[in-house]
């Protein structure tokens, strides 16, 4: 393997991100790893915001989200060969090296820009693999960033009835508009909890936004025995609301409240019938290569050198858009 020097993002402090020279190495490529340039890298805007800020701790290389094309191969690797385009669950890096096991082929004709956001979906497939609501009950999406934007998109497409809550304008009307649009949600500010009509009718509410208002307000919308499940992270403290009236509505309303933590599914499934991350991630991509989920118009395209600006704009609420992508030919 061809010794040389490479790039990536570097969390150097709170609220300082860095793009650093980063030296590749020249250790011989294990027998069943691949390795390749990156063509595009997704922004997490919950998780990497957080450790932006200095809210979590986790590591300072940030990313989870790759498309990379192969350059070469183990020599025990069976699924690529160079040329191929790969996702993995990669930093924001100028190259990717991970096992075969850690890597999937991209279906023919999927964008590598659009393949990145098969990671987000593969946030809520973990609800929708271990939920007991089946179609076409009805499921609210509390939350519209873009991890409940394609929450929405998955649970339509599956053949749930959808209704999405955000109380933000802009991404109501990013799901309302093409990608939410055609997958058949429909889209409203905030639950009506008082509404005999609607409240009590959901057999799922995928909690996507973090905030303990939005838990409580999911506890009064869902049936008897339904399930609330907290997808987002609550990342910080963001109301006064007391546990007393949440654990009323739990306990009344028989919910089952829970975690939605992506990690509560193995990495690899242990059985053919048994879900997966991998198996969430292989699925996610051939849903977006079929167009059952839709990210265009979703997310800019910008160039690593800028990361400071965005992950800046992002702290503050500037952008205006769900999804940031980083071009990697732009460095």
């Amino acid at each position: 393997m061809t010794h040389r020097k490479d790039a990536g993002l570097v969390l150097a402090g709170i609220r300082q991100i860095e793009l650093q020279a980063m030296d590749r190495g020249a250790e011989l490529l294990q027998l069943n790893e691949i390795i390749g340039e990156t063509l595009f890298t997704l922004i997490s805007t919950g998780t990497e915001l957080a450790l932006y800020l200095g809210r979590a701790d986790f590591t300072n290389i940030p990313g989870y989200a790759a498309v990379f094309r192969v350059q070469e191969v183990g020599s025990e690797v069976l699924a690529f060969k160079p040329g191929d385009l790969a996702f993995c669950m990669g930093p924001h890096r100028s190259v990717q090296r991970v096992r075969e096991t850690e890597a999937l082929l991209l279906p023919e004709g999927l964008s590598p820009a659009a393949a990145v956001f098969a990671r987000m979906m593969s946030v809520s497939m973990s609800t929708l693999s271990t939920t007991k609501a089946r179609p076409p009950q009805r499921v609210m999406v509390s939350g519209l960033g873009l991890v409940g934007n394609m929450a929405a998109q998955l649970f339509a497409a599956s053949g749930y009835s959808v209704t999405a809550y955000d109380p933000v304008a802009w991404k109501r009307e990013a799901a309302a508009r093409g990608a939410g649009a055609g997958s058949g949600a429909m889209v409203s500010n905030l639950p009506p909890v008082d509404d005999p009509a609607q409240r009590g009718k959901f057999a799922l509410v995928v909690e996507c936004s973090g905030h303990e208002q939005a838990v409580l307000d999911g506890c009064r919308m869902v049936g008897k025995n339904g399930e609330v499940v907290m997808v987002g992270v609550p990342w910080r403290k963001q109301t006064e609301t007391y546990a007393h009236e949440l654990l009323q509505h739990v306990f009344y309303n028989y919910v089952v409240l829970r975690s939605g933590w992506e990690w509560d599914i193995p990495t690899h499934a242990v059985s053919s019938v048994e879900p997966g991350i991998f198996t969430n991630l292989a699925g996610a991509l051939q849903w977006l290569a079929a167009g059952k989920v839709k990210v265009d118009g979703l997310y800019e395209v910008v160039s690593p050198k800028e990361a400071a600006a965005v992950y800046e704009d992002l702290a503050e609420q500037r952008n205006y858009s769900l999804g940031f992508i980083f071009d990697w030919s732009l460095v």
